[in-house]
């Protein structure tokens, strides 16, 4: 519900007097929504209501009226349970109506969330999981300076406790390496945690040094001083500094009333109705002040124009020995020119997931994050925001690090397309702690996700495009082998399609594999028809969403005999996706890595699995003679 028809009497020249009105206002209207509610957070919204109500009333170049403008600047609340404190902005800039933050807050159906969600057009992304707003803010600086390359400017709301997450230090590393003096971060050093004293509670001295050491530049504050809030916020929007500003401001928990303040054991807490009511007469009382900040300038940014959109889609002969890792850094090199907003990212290890071939062929849109995966997929979040489409890579272990960046990105509603190389046992002499034999599941149980797997060059080629063009978040599973070509250029790949790759109506079994095991599938397939047995093969390059009607086909064919390889953990991968299926009738082995694996050749651990052709086979071979 909006109350924009109001917004014309909305106070436009707010003096610091002003200010403190405001910040008197956002105190109360976080108590009352709250206890409205009953749960929130209005402790820590009211420790930085003096930072928030400079910032929108003088500083934030923003257009509420039209979210979607691309001048506009960035506030992302990194403290997300500081919600209370981000409605009441909503409500005082007159695009949230009194009633909808007093009725429909953390209420069930409706958008005022507990944790702000992009259901909401001023929200870029749903924060929550403490020490993800930076990092994400990080990658729409980034945007902003390299890409769009306008003013605007990415204000981050950071909370004391969440300067423990080693991902705000990754992300100030990265923001001082890229030097975005466009990104300013607003640390609420109000001393207590959600259980007690924070770290280094009012010791802004120790976060200056650290800060420091980063590469920032630090401003520390009175936190309560609106006078000193508006000189800080100045100086950190002026241009020249080369590097990202960290305003340390010393505030106070439940500030503004005085039966709380700096009291532990009030995190998380709404006010009873009683005390409530006695905040808001210490505060003053109610008031619906409207105010509007200044509006972006300057022009638009430009629209991105593909450099070739005739460039030709790799190809390979048939029978090629090709790693589905080279192919994607073929693909990725291609759709660099067909498609103007691909940005590519990776963890130093490109020259291994072969993103390299993008950064040398589109240095401008490629960003190294170094070993810092969370960073990587935190850029890639904020890269989607600014509308660019990214293709993160690294090894598929190392992504396991950034699970709950993912997660995450999934409720933001973020569009990322991840790559990970170097999965399974396949790997060999490598050892364990460099194969992934957990991602599928981890990617599989991402909400909306979409999950490939391609066993050729020609198949990775199209899935790639195909990742481009699809929504929401989609992962795609490479390996480190060169394996032949199984597909003339002309195949297609449909998100939730499969492959058959050998059938008859005499099939007795159905061998079902993805990535390496495909090619183990046919070497099983062979090895079995030179014993009689007719063998039906499925290449499931999508692994989520699966292919239901050709593995329900498959079973009725093959009677139910079921034999499925696949290079990961039991659990969440491909034998799961294809049993939750409920395909009825299925009489299914499934092959999988079971152990705990060590280092050797790449033929050796598949053995050592039972995930071979010789163990499909044999697996093949029991199916079969139990009839």
């Amino acid at each position: 519900m909006s109350t924009s028809g109001t917004t014309h009497q909305a106070r436009t020249d707010l003096d610091l007097a002003g200010a403190a009105e405001l910040a008197r206002q956002l105190r109360v209207d976080s108590i009352r929504s709250s206890t409205s509610a009953g749960s929130g957070h209005p402790t820590s919204s009211m420790s930085a209501a003096d930072l928030l109500a400079v910032l929108v009333a003088r500083h934030l170049r923003y257009d509420w009226d039209r979210p979607e403008d691309d001048r506009n600047d960035h506030l992302i609340f990194s403290k997300g349970h500081a919600s209370p404190l981000l409605y009441s902005i909503y409500k005082a800039v007159g695009v949230v109506s009194d009633t909808e933050l007093m009725t429909e807050y953390r209420r069930f159906g409706h958008r005022l969330q507990g944790h702000p969600t992009p259901v909401l057009p001023w929200v870029d992304v749903a924060t929550g999981s403490l020490g993800q707003g930076l990092p994400i803010g990080v990658g729409v600086a980034l945007a902003g300076a390299y890409l769009d390359r306008l003013s605007y400017r990415t204000w981050v709301l950071c909370g004391d406790s969440e300067l423990a997450e080693g991902s705000i230090w990754e992300a100030l590393d990265k923001a001082s390496y890229y030097r975005l003096e466009n990104l300013i971060v607003l640390a609420d050093v109000n001393r207590l945690g959600q259980r007690g004293p924070t770290e280094w509670g009012w010791n802004t001295e120790t976060y200056a040094r650290r800060a420091e050491a980063f590469g920032a530049r630090v401003l520390t504050i009175d936190g309560h001083d609106l006078a000193e809030i508006d000189a800080a916020l100045r100086t950190a929007s002026e241009a020249g500094a080369g590097a990202p500003t960290v305003i340390l401001a010393k505030t106070v928990k439940g500030s503004g009333f005085s039966e709380i303040e700096d009291h532990e054991g009030w995190h998380g807490k709404a006010l009873p109705e009683d005390m409530a009511a006695r905040a808001v007469e210490e505060l003053g009382g109610t008031s619906d002040l409207l105010v509007r900040g200044p509006l972006p300038t300057g022009d638009h940014a430009a629209v991105p124009t593909a450099e070739n959109e005739q460039a030709p889609q790799p190809a390979y002969e048939l029978g090629e020995k090709v790693a589905t890792r080279k192919a994607y850094g073929d693909a990725l090199v291609w759709l660099g020119a067909t498609h103007p907003t691909v940005v590519g990212l990776d963890g130093e290890v490109s020259n291994s997931t072969h993103a390299d071939e993008f950064a040398k062929a589109y240095p401008d849109r490629y960003f190294e994050m170094f070993i810092a995966e969370q960073q990587m997929l935190a850029s890639a979040v904020g890269f989607s925001v600014r509308h660019r489409i990214p293709f993160a890579s690294t090894f598929a272990a190392f992504l396991t690090r950034a699970h709950d960046f993912i997660r995450m990105a999934a409720i933001s509603q973020a569009n990322l397309r991840l790559v990970g190389s170097h999965s399974g046992v396949e790997i060999g002499a490598d050892g364990p702690s460099q194969m992934a034999l957990e991602d599928l599941a981890m990617m599989r149980a991402i909400h909306g996700s979409t999950v490939l797997y391609p066993s050729d060059a020609t198949s990775t080629v199209a899935l790639t495009k195909v990742m481009a063009e699809t929504p929401g978040i989609s992962y795609l599973r490479t390996t480190r082998g060169a394996y032949p070509v199984l597909y003339g250029p002309g195949e297609t790949f449909p998100v939730g399609g499969s492959k058959l790759l050998r059938s008859s109506r005499q099939d007795s079994v159905t061998l079902v594999g993805a990535g390496v095991t495909a090619h183990q599938c046919l070497a099983a397939a062979d090895v079995l028809a030179g014993e009689g047995i007719t063998a039906r093969v499925v290449d499931l390059y999508s692994v989520k969403p699966v292919d239901t009607a050709t593995l329900a086909a498959a079973a009725s064919a093959t009677e139910g005999r079921f034999v499925v390889a696949e290079d990961h953990h039991r659990e969440g991968g491909i034998g799961s996706a294809i049993l939750e299926a409920l395909i009825p009738g299925l009489r299914m082995t499934h092959l999988c890595v079971r152990h705990l694996p060590g280092s050797g050749t790449a033929a050796e651990l598949l053995a050592a699995a039972g995930i071979d052709a010789a163990h499909i086979a044999a697996a093949a071979r029991e199916l079969v003679a139990a009839d």
